[in-house]
């Protein structure tokens, strides 16, 4: 009677350690499932998806991409928007028409059509001026290379501070250029500027009605 006892005592606590294990076992696949589907979603659920390349922090607008600044994502096919770069070299060097979200895909309508040098020796610097005439502004589109030109006054002749700067973004009040800007206060422009000229030009338009011819 003994003996069957502890037989019978053995085989339970065998059947315990195994019980166990298994839920041990059946745990850890639940924790790498979820780690697969928080590190490749479009992947564990089996739909395409293709490298896309997104911010990999938030960026201002008039940005100069830097490798830093971006990162590759697999995003499923069906969300994926239209234009969105696979290449990160493809956005190196472009700059940034408007800011953009850390995690959001770039596409190509988001990059100005001018490749601009990415180093801080010999790059460029976007500078936000304020143009004196508003429609002049209605003119201009992000990519377009124009001239700066400071206005007369008492005691200074027109003067043109920059040859070819590139147009970045256009700050409209309303968010379509249609909204009453105030008397001493035209509409903003970000324009890429090489970095030689940037503080002249960003001073001047402090002090003196600045304008932009087009090319």
């Amino acid at each position: 009677m003994d003996t069957l006892l502890s037989r019978l005592t053995d085989l339970h606590v065998l059947r315990g350690r195994r019980a166990r294990l298994l839920r041990r076992f059946l745990a850890a696949a639940l924790l790498l499932a979820g780690l697969l589907v928080l590190l490749h979603p479009a992947s564990a659920r089996g739909a395409p998806s293709t490298a896309t390349v997104v911010a990999a922090r938030d960026l201002p607008a008039g940005s100069v991409l830097r490798a830093a600044d971006l990162r590759l994502a697999d995003l499923p096919d069906d969300v994926r928007p239209a234009g969105a770069l696979g290449d990160v070299g493809a956005a190196v060097g472009r700059l940034l028409s408007g800011a953009a979200r850390a995690g959001e895909p770039l596409t190509d309508v988001r990059l100005l059509g001018t490749t601009l040098p990415a180093t801080g020796e010999s790059g460029t610097v976007t500078v936000a001026v304020r143009l004196a005439d508003a429609g002049v502004a209605e003119l201009l589109r992000p990519g377009q290379h124009v001239g700066v030109v400071a206005a007369p006054d008492a005691t200074h002749t027109a003067a043109e501070l920059v040859k070819d700067a590139t147009v970045v973004t256009v700050h409209r009040p309303d968010g379509g250029g249609q909204g009453v800007i105030a008397p001493d206060k035209g509409p903003l422009v970000l324009l890429a500027l090489p970095v030689n000229v940037a503080t002249e030009v960003a001073a001047t338009s402090l002090e003196r009605p600045v304008t932009v011819t087009l090319r």
